[in-house]
């Protein structure tokens, strides 16, 4: 029975420890964060960042070190920091004033590279399907060509080119697709409008042979048959293997008219250039 006794006190004496360590524990979890270096707090944010289930909780420490030790090395990270997690958690906007921030307080800084391209994500993952303004389009575009003008070096050149061409391909994409809604109301004076911002503004995308196509059909449906044909010849010229040239050409054949450069139009002209080895 003593020896019992015994252990039932040891049981309560380390469940006794247990609680006076948790509790300690919770006293320093509860401590205001000036009571810690800029290294510790931003290391709890870091640990935050990498452990914890929502990473807007990580921002808090970065804003922290930020506010309660300016001017320091860990200041700067720290506000990088909090770009990359506003970004993460899609505060897109918050993101661009916190890269802002740091490209105008440290703009020779080796991070400046990355600021900047944090800058242009927060604009390129906002953009949305075709059907949307593209507003935020022009500005990720805009954006991009900072990075790879101003950073060409960097380790972020090379994704910034690959969104850039991503991005003025969506452009592209949205002027073909009000095309085809003007072209399937017959509506062809708007819709030539519209493929011809993508023959003459986004020819190296991967619209421009169906624009070539489109104007066909548009400018046959107004009896515009030098339109057409120049078209065509252009699309040939360029696109033979693409199924749209086989299309426009078979639209042609009915008609008794084949591809080539005619008249002084727009077109004839595009091809005349390009035969000789210039483009608009």
């Amino acid at each position: 029975m003593a020896g019992a006794g015994l252990g039932a006190a040891r049981g309560i004496g380390v469940v006794l420890v247990l609680s006076v360590l948790a509790s300690c524990a919770q006293e320093a979890q509860q401590l205001p964060l000036e009571n810690y270096t800029a290294e510790e707090i931003f290391q709890r944010g870091e640990i935050e960042l990498e452990t914890g289930k929502r990473p807007k909780d990580s921002l808090i420490y970065f804003q922290e070190v930020e506010r309660l030790y300016p001017y320091t090395q860990f200041a700067k990270r720290a506000l990088i920091m909090q770009a990359f997690v506003l970004h993460k958690t899609g505060k897109y906007e918050e993101a661009r004033a916190s890269a802002q921030r740091f490209l105008d307080f440290y703009p020779g800084d080796e991070d400046a590279a990355y600021a900047s391209y944090l800058m242009a994500l927060s604009y390129y993952d906002q953009i949305d399907e075709v059907g949307r303004d593209q507003g935020l389009t022009y500005q990720a575009l805009q954006a991009l060509r900072v990075v790879i003008e101003t950073y060409p070096d960097s380790e972020y050149a090379q994704s910034a080119i690959l969104k850039f061409d991503l991005a003025f391909d969506h452009l592209a994409a949205k002027e073909m697709e009000i095309g085809r809604y003007y072209l399937k109301g017959r509506h062809y004076s708007a819709a030539i409008n519209r493929f011809r911002v993508v023959v003459e503004q986004f020819q190296t995308t991967t619209h421009t042979a169906e624009a070539l196509h489109r104007l066909v059909e548009c400018y046959l449906g107004l009896g515009l048959t030098d339109e057409a044909q120049s078209s065509a010849a252009i699309l040939g010229f360029n696109y033979q293997s693409s199924p749209f040239y086989q299309d426009s050409y078979n639209l042609l054949k009915e008609l008794d008219l084949a591809p080539e450069a005619r008249g002084t139009n727009w077109l004839s002209a595009i091809y005349r250039q390009m035969v000789k080895g210039e483009w608009l």
